[in-house]
């Protein structure tokens, strides 16, 4: 995990937000994210955790920390329990064997860190639910988003430690099989400015 990966972090244009107690960058400064500070981030319990959100002139870039735990293959693609609070997505489509999630405005890079799994990317969201405006999806880490089953045509595709996915903005994206874990980097761009632009994780202190 250190040497790939603590070289793209140290190249990402990030500047600390101003309102953070004696962490006040400029916006021509970068942020220096190490591996150590991921590892801190990432012991945090949950699924998906923002590093840091910051306005870096013409968009916000938030960069991120996500793990998941193993998967059984087809358990992923089961319907929902219960109806949709705020309906989204298609109402009808061949299934892909994978839960997932797409968002409106906001395209992601994965970089993968540690682990491996079937990422299905593309299709539609079956009777999805959008999430609520004051959800911590919405507000902190990917802006207005529509999750549920995976349908239509998609890419199912192995990836492992090292490999890169671009996912465009609105395109469904999930894992249908996850042998033991997968661990990954989101790197956030935000040009529709959804996100906060002045958040770093209270459990790491940037330089």
């Amino acid at each position: 995990m250190r040497n790939p990966l603590r070289s793209l972090l140290l190249l990402l244009p990030l500047a600390l937000p101003a309102g953070v107690a004696a962490q006040q960058f400029e916006i021509n400064e970068a942020t220096y994210i190490t591996a150590e500070q991921i590892q801190q981030v990432n012991a945090i319990p949950g699924t998906d955790r923002q590093i840091v959100s910051r306005d870096i002139g013409k968009l916000n870039l938030s960069v991120g920390i996500i793990q998941r735990g193993a998967l059984t293959p087809g358990a992923a693609g089961r319907g929902a329990a219960a109806p949709p609070a705020r309906p989204c997505g298609v109402s009808s489509g061949p299934p892909s064997g994978a839960r997932g999630i797409a968002h409106d405005h906001q395209t992601e890079t994965y970089v993968v860190v540690s682990g491996a799994g079937t990422l299905v990317t593309g299709g539609a969201i079956l009777n999805g639910n959008q999430s609520a405006p004051e959800s911590g999806v919405t507000t902190l880490l990917n802006g207005p988003s529509c999750s549920g089953v995976i349908v239509g045509n998609v890419k199912a595709i192995d990836v492992k430690v090292g490999d890169v996915i671009i996912i465009p903005a609105g395109v469904p994206h999930g894992w249908s099989s996850i042998p033991d874990h997968v661990h990954y980097l989101s790197v956030r761009p935000d040009p529709d400015r959804v996100l906060p632009d002045d958040y770093v994780n209270p459990a790491v202190t940037l330089r």
